[in-house]
């Protein structure tokens, strides 16, 4: 078992008056300090100083190198929350690591807004796509989002306000913990805030009238949902994803959920992209090519859905790129893809189903119901 010498300590802007006497003794013997300028800045120690590069992994050389000797890591609040404690976690054994954590910004913030912390969706905008916000962006809902400058207030307004939600109101919180703290607010349809502080944090309590920031769930795609059944962190093929609504609705599902969408048709393909962007899904990858030759090349899949004309071809090649317990799901509208569905089933085994749904429409003073095209399923897990 290997003793603990590297220390994550946590510093907030109160600086080091409020550590804790353990942290401070483990700051005062340490042979290297690494940290932001600001946080450097507030430690008097004649250890050796290493401001972090950019990217961050840059200093692990550097770091790894000097193993063994007492290294002390400072990190804004808690390391493990939105910091740098997963990038050390990925290079050290756990009980190579000690971690002595400050309040976070997400609490400090809700304590200022007097906010329950488990009823609210904590996030970073720092770093990562801004429009990881938008599958949060639910009626009386309420997030707590860590800055990436003091540009981020402004754009969140604007984005409540072009999705009709500018009744929400926008908290700017900054500095926290610190002698210069400060905490204002604006809806964000009237949202001027100016000389914020880079170091900041938004929340958003969210006024979102009749708009739910997702996609319309229609009754065949749920359906499909639920037969592919999503689990976090796994990895879905879209194949013929045509306007990509199930890989984005996988993904939609779980923060931790991937998905590649396979479209052939380049202006769909582009049309997935942007459905992405908008619905809060960035990291969608879409592949702009046509199956069996597109799977060739890609991730290993945990589920595969297929709804855009399956063939032979490509069916084959969806399932022996399957592990071993993946699932598949192939939708089929035309007689063919739906012979080829009642072969599978018969080879493979999974269930096979009919699907017919219809929709009330008028017929002069009165209503009948006319039936959509009727969907053949098959789903299947691999054994």
């Amino acid at each position: 078992m290997n003793a603990p010498w590297l220390s994550l300590i946590g510093l907030g802007e109160d600086g080091p008056d409020a550590l804790t006497p353990a942290a401070r003794a483990l700051v005062a013997q340490a042979s290297l300090i690494v940290g932001g300028a600001r946080h450097l800045a507030m430690i008097d120690a004649p250890a050796e100083r290493l401001q972090w590069p950019s990217p961050l992994s840059d200093a692990l050389p550097r770091i790894l190198a000097q193993r063994g000797k007492p290294i002390v890591i400072l990190a804004s609040g808690d390391p493990f929350f939105y910091g740098v404690g997963d990038l050390i976690a990925r290079h050290l054994a756990p009980d190579e690591i000690f971690c002595v954590p400050a309040p976070s910004a997400f609490s400090l913030a809700a304590a200022r807004l007097k906010w329950s912390q488990q009823d609210c969706a904590l996030l970073s905008l720092h770093g990562r796509a801004f429009e990881r916000v938008t599958p949060h962006l639910q009626p009386n809902a309420r997030i707590i989002a860590l800055s990436w400058d003091e540009s981020t207030p402004a754009r969140l307004a604007r984005h409540l306000a072009e999705r009709g939600m500018g009744g929400s109101r926008v908290f700017v919180l900054e500095r926290l913990g610190g002698p210069h703290e400060r905490v204002r607010d604006a809806r964000a349809e009237e949202f001027a805030l100016n000389d914020i502080a880079p170091l900041n944090t938004v929340a958003v309590e969210v006024d979102a009238g009749e708009h739910d920031g997702q996609l319309t769930k229609r009754d065949i795609r749920a359906v499909t949902l639920s037969a592919l059944a999503p689990r976090k962190g796994e990895l879905l093929w879209d194949v013929g994803a045509g306007a990509g609504s199930v890989a984005i609705e996988w993904m939609l599902s779980d923060p931790a959920n991937r998905a590649i969408a396979i479209e052939r048709d380049m202006e769909r393909a582009a049309r997935i992209a942007r459905n992405a962007l908008s619905l809060g899904v960035p990291d969608l990858r879409v592949v702009a090519d046509e199956a069996p030759q597109a799977l060739a090349e890609l991730d290993t899949p945990q589920a595969i859905f297929i709804g855009g004309g399956a063939d032979a071809a490509a069916l084959a090649a969806a399932w022996d790129a399957l592990p071993c317990f993946g699932r598949i799901v192939v939708n089929a509208v035309t007689i063919e893809t739906q012979s080829l569905l009642a072969d599978a089933y018969r080879d493979k085994g999974g269930e096979l189903i009919h699907l017919q749904i219809a929709h009330a429409r008028p017929i002069g003073r009165f209503h009948a119901l006319d039936p959509a095209m009727a969907v053949t399923q098959w789903r299947a897990t691999k054994r």
